[in-house]
């Protein structure tokens, strides 16, 4: 495994109204994992809803696993709970990340924190501009993300919806969405 001093350690971007975007995130937890990396993801959504990722990420004594957040934000009944939630969850983000600990941090659903104008994108950019760490690698993940993050990231992909389930009246199944 390359060490961390002679890594560059890149800013990814998972957006768009696609399926995928966490998954593919969660993809790049494991195999990082199997390589001995230590590896920090930390969900602002997801709440206490347990998910097989967080199951199999059990099972790895190189992965730390924060589900944290409110639950599904856009039914929400208490938008300053979930603001003051947000900033506290960002704030984690930020002493993980300088702590230079890990190989690789996934922030998964941020971009809804900044897209719902909790954290802002120049927060965002700002933040891992100054303080990331060189060999870090970092991921971003949801809908909307920002232009600021965008801009400064080094690789974004974008997905988009083709056709969905859910829009044939079939709910989240186990194993495929959680």
């Amino acid at each position: 495994m390359k060490s961390k001093d002679k890594r560059q350690g890149l800013v990814l971007v998972h957006t768009g109204a696609g399926k995928g975007k966490s998954s593919s995130a969660f993809g790049m937890v494991f195999r990082a994992a199997g390589w001995g990396m230590k590896v920090c993801v930390i969900q602002f959504i997801k709440g206490q809803w347990q998910t097989g990722e967080q199951k199999a990420a059990q099972q790895f004594a190189n992965i730390e696993w924060h589900a944290l957040g409110d639950g599904f934000t856009w039914d929400t009944k208490n938008p300053e709970q979930d603001i003051k939630t947000s900033r506290g969850i960002w704030e984690l983000c930020q002493a993980k990340i300088i702590s230079d600990q890990f190989d690789l941090i996934v922030l998964d659903e941020i971009n809804y924190c900044s897209s719902y104008q909790w954290i802002s994108g120049q927060e965002i950019a700002d933040f891992i501009q100054h303080h990331k760490p060189k060999g870090l690698h970092l991921v971003l993940t949801g809908r909307d993300a920002a232009p600021e993050v965008i801009a400064i990231a080094n690789t974004v992909t974008e997905m988009s919806k083709i056709k969905h389930a859910f829009e044939q009246g079939i709910k989240a199944e186990q194993g495929i969405e959680f």
